[in-house]
């Protein structure tokens, strides 16, 4: 199984039975209030018949980075009987991604009524070669080309 990591983050707790985002191999770049980058490479195993990224692979990873910015990583007494999920999501795929390239989504939150939010992730993509150690989190110009955009609804409901 491929590890999730986090370079430069604290642990979110969503993460910690996140078995989806910890087989996509996501790693979280950046994590604050309204707001989470993250990037995965691109497996054989995520690819659809036109030998190309599968749709859900990049609606699935488009949705752990809607997660991340929803949710805080550490929650505060007021938050910790409540968690925020999505109550629906609209996603236009712009670009083909391929095996071995590294896609990055960025989520910001666009707005936030009551229990009501809207989130904007962008997903972008390029070559694994392209990829510096030294690439800071908060410059999207080295994140590729954009290849997809996912708009999302968020509420905040009660755990159960």
């Amino acid at each position: 199984m491929v590890e999730t990591t986090l370079s430069g983050a604290a642990q979110h707790q969503i993460l910690k039975n996140d078995y989806a985002s910890e087989w996509m191999g996501l790693e979280v770049l950046k994590v604050d209030d309204g707001h989470a980058t993250v990037r995965m490479k691109l497996r054989q195993e995520m690819l659809n018949g036109f030998g190309m990224a599968h749709g859900g692979m990049i609606f699935a990873f488009a949705d752990s980075a809607f997660a991340l910015a929803c949710n805080p990583a550490a929650p505060s007494p007021s938050d910790a009987d409540t968690i925020t999920v999505a109550a629906g999501v609209d996603i236009n795929f712009l670009k083909p991604a391929y095996q071995g390239q590294v896609i990055t989504a960025v989520a910001n939150r666009r707005a936030k009524n009551g229990r009501s939010g809207l989130y904007d992730i962008q997903i972008f993509a390029r070559d694994a070669a392209e990829l510096t150690a030294s690439e800071s989190p908060d410059d999207s110009s080295s994140y590729g080309e954009l290849i997809a955009e996912f708009r999302g609804r968020s509420r905040t409901i009660s755990k159960k």
